[in-house]
């Protein structure tokens, strides 16, 4: 059984801190096709409770993590006006270790966002 699993970290750059309530949903992609695995929202520290997608159920594959930014935006009052310049925010990467940890944050303001590997 494969030993990866999957863990985010939201942290709102513009204020300073972590992104709590953050919604984000994570699929699972193939070709045209993405299949929706877990849905969670960040805690006080910016992260999910527990892995977003545990050891269980890891695969290796293409993945797709959506950051619903713009409804963390108007709740904490930094939405600007409408359109938002960011509302729903994918990352799509590749996991090929199926024994790896996998950790991708997003560093997130009104007006821009970064991502890497982490660890």
């Amino acid at each position: 059984m494969a030993q990866g699993y999957l863990t985010t970290h939201v942290l709102d750059t513009a204020r300073g801190a972590p992104a709590a309530g953050l919604r984000i949903t994570l699929y699972r992609v193939e070709g045209a096709s993405r299949e929706i695995l877990a849905e969670s929202v960040t805690n006080a520290d910016g992260r999910t409770d527990t892995p977003i997608l545990p050891k269980g159920d890891f695969a290796i594959g293409t993945y797709e993590l959506v950051f619903f930014a713009g409804e963390y935006l108007r709740i904490t009052g930094q939405a600007g006006e409408t359109p938002l310049f960011l509302d729903e925010v994918p990352i799509r990467f590749g996991m090929s270790d199926p024994d790896a940890h996998y950790h991708v944050p997003l560093l997130l303001s009104p007006y821009g966002y970064s991502t890497y590997r982490g660890s």
